[in-house]
């Protein structure tokens, strides 16, 4: 009798450990990847955090989330700059109800960090990429949502981390910042969104929607997270052409030589 209750207890033990360790299914697995390079002034960081803080408590996102399939996402907010630099801001959380997403715009604002150095898309898509794998959920769409206002000049290049995000299946959207603002406007690449569109986003139904004044940056981000978060047959998603490769005519290492002409010019500088 004892043996027969070790065995069930074990047993018991061990299906309650499988359950434990099963996925949480969602309509989506979402990074929100989003730009903190020395580029952007305090003012900019703190209407970016407002921004996401005020899209996901918003009726069109919270519609959206609960008009999945299953009714509930996984979101992780993560600020990026150099290569290496990033920090996790929301690790990855279910959001299944407006009280949850509550909470997390309650997080995003609840304090502001300072900027970081250098911009560095590939390292932002490849720690996103990566954090897929070790979450604690599953899904049939996997998105990284990445925001920026420079093309690459740090890190690999961004061809490189494209592809190995499109190879396991992660779609990529863009969100180029063309505001032009700060001391370093006079570095920014004029045709940024074109740069998104052949050297960044990728994915079936991948799309960039370009910001060209901060007022705009609200409604921007509230209609990008209701395109990534409709369900598949809502007719919300537009479908977009993505590139595998970009145009033979365009430069993706254009952030990669702007910065070295840069620093020659700095070099010159008395």
């Amino acid at each position: 009798m004892t043996c027969l209750k070790t065995l069930l207890s074990a047993l018991f033990l061990s299906l309650a450990s499988i359950v434990h360790a099963a996925p949480i299914e969602v309509d989506v697995e979402l990074v929100l990847a989003v730009d903190v390079s020395r580029s952007m002034s305090p003012r900019e960081l703190e209407i970016q955090r407002r921004g996401y803080a005020e899209a996901l408590v918003s009726d069109d996102v919270i519609n959206a989330i609960k008009g999945g399939l299953l009714g509930q996402i996984a979101l992780r907010y993560v600020e990026w700059a150099g290569d290496g630099s990033q920090r996790v801001i929301i690790d990855w959380t279910l959001i299944a109800n407006r009280q949850q997403a509550r909470g997390v715009s309650e997080r995003l604002v609840a304090n502001f960090d300072s900027s970081l150095r250098r911009t560095s898309i590939s390292s932002a898509l490849d720690h996103a990429r990566n954090s897929f794998e070790s979450n604690s959920y599953t899904s049939l769409r996997r998105v990284i949502d990445v925001s920026g206002d420079g093309p690459n000049n740090s890190g690999p290049p961004v061809l490189d981390a494209r592809k190995r995000a499109i190879d396991q299946g992660i779609i990529i959207n863009g969100l180029p910042l063309m505001t032009k603002d700060g001391f370093y406007g006079r570095y920014n690449l004029d045709d940024l969104d074109e740069y998104y569109r052949q050297c960044v986003i990728g994915g079936p139904a991948s799309f960039v929607i370009p910001v060209h004044n901060w007022e705009q940056f609200p409604t921007a981000v509230r209609h990008k997270l209701v395109q990534e978060l409709a369900s598949n047959g809502s007719g919300l998603v537009r479908k977009a052409a993505f590139h595998v490769k970009p145009k033979s005519d365009y430069d993706c290492l254009i952030g990669e030589k702007m910065w070295q002409q840069r620093r020659r010019n700095w070099s010159l500088e008395p």
